[in-house]
């Protein structure tokens, strides 16, 4: 199950590919915070942004999500102006209990 709203057809490739791995990251919360980032931003990045974000994919989700929650210190390689973005962005959850059958509280 992904979040995907947006339709990927007007991305190139790249964007696509990106898109497709954003959101199938292996832990859900890593899911939700780069799939639904890159969802509404995926289109407006440049090549030097899409480069950065490719290597913010490869690192370990573990690493990652302590990273985006606080839990660990940022390297001083995502200490970058996208990768501040991306921490700060808060995903909607309420797309996950609302696909699961579950009402928000």
């Amino acid at each position: 199950m992904t979040g995907l709203v947006r339709t990927s057809a007007d991305l190139d490739p790249r964007r696509r590919r990106i898109l497709y791995r954003c959101w199938h990251r292996g832990i859900r919360e890593m899911d939700l915070v780069l799939g639904q980032f890159s969802e509404e931003n995926i289109a407006d990045l440049s090549d030097e942004q899409l480069d950065e974000l490719e290597t913010i994919m490869a690192e370990e989700d573990q690493d990652l999500i302590q990273m985006v929650t606080g839990a660990s210190p940022i390297p001083e390689k995502f200490q970058t102006p996208l990768f501040e973005k991306i921490i700060s962005y808060r995903p909607d959850f309420d797309l996950v209990t609302a696909q699961n059958g579950h009402t928000a509280k």
